[in-house]
């Protein structure tokens, strides 16, 4: 594992080199990036509020919200504050453009979803979702937000797709919490992790090309989740080390495997540890 985690990294690192003609023209393919996620708001002052915000992201300044942000840019913190915490807009047609260009773009039938899950640590109470809860990425249990994502990789490249919040469940009882942090009522609900990765596979599978579909050691250890794939999505595919090591236990479903399950669990000792999930081959990394 070490050897091949060695392998890959260095892959990485190539791929993190940017080049001078690259930084000279950032600011114009940002705004040509930006266009159809812009459009979707259908006005100039939401328009102009998201191209701030994404700036300041990416700019060099050291807390990235939104109050640092507007002072950064020029700007009242109120109107980009109101932008990101309270103003009328819909986040799912911003999901759907990022996902039609990744599957457009990336698409590839043998393509990869990766679920996984991030904490970000936090020392107050009125962040959304944030509780004393395990994070895998801090490797312990802390107060916390933890989000579940979903990644894309292909030959093409790899990207991120999606990310949701978790909503613990002392939270979902909570009514005065949620009320305050003005969680929307179709929201409130209590998902596990594994529900809520689930949901996103329902929901965003469709338009991503792929033939198989992986997860870390949380996402595919209750039986459960890996047996309640949408219909004729996919079958997992778990090595017999899988299953008596933990600490490799991988969520890895083929999605073409829909009728004949016992034909493709039958070879998998050899064939899923021979390839870790995320090996495409050396000459899928490559500097883009």
């Amino acid at each position: 594992m070490d050897a091949r985690y060695t392998i890959r990294k260095a892959y990485l690192l190539e791929e993190c080199q940017v080049t001078s003609e690259i930084v000279e023209q950032v600011i114009p393919r940002l705004q040509t990036f930006m266009a159809p996620f812009v459009d979707t708001f259908g006005g100039q002052v939401l328009d102009q509020h998201a191209k701030t915000y994404v700036s300041g992201l990416l700019s060099n300044v050291e807390r990235k919200n939104a109050e640092s942000i507007a002072y950064h840019c020029g700007q009242d913190r109120l109107g980009l504050q109101r932008f990101i915490g309270w103003a009328d807009w819909d986040d799912a047609p911003l999901r759907q453009e990022l996902i039609g260009q990744v599957g457009q773009q990336l698409g590839q039938a043998d393509g990869v979803l990766v679920f996984d899950t991030s904490a970000f640590p936090k020392s107050g109470r009125e962040s959304v979702g944030v509780a004393r809860q395990w994070g895998g990425r801090l490797g312990k249990v802390d107060n916390c937000q933890v989000a579940i994502s979903l990644g894309y990789v292909s030959r093409k490249g790899h990207t991120l797709v999606d990310l949701r919040l978790y909503l613990p469940k002392e939270w979902t009882q909570d009514t005065v919490r949620l009320d305050k942090a003005g969680v929307p009522t179709a929201r409130r609900d209590y998902r596990t992790r594994h529900q809520v990765a689930l949901e996103m596979l329902a929901q965003d599978g469709a338009s991503l090309p792929h033939g198989w579909i992986a997860g870390d050691d949380e996402m595919g250890r209750p039986s459960w989740s890996r047996r309640r794939p949408p219909p004729g999505s996919a079958h997992l595919r778990p090595s017999g080390r899988d299953r008596a090591d933990p600490g490799w236990r991988r969520l890895l479903l083929r999605a073409d495997a829909g009728r004949s399950r016992k034909r493709v669990l039958a070879p998998l000792h050899r064939q899923v540890r021979a390839r870790p999930a995320w090996y495409l081959g050396r000459g899928a990394y490559r500097p883009v």
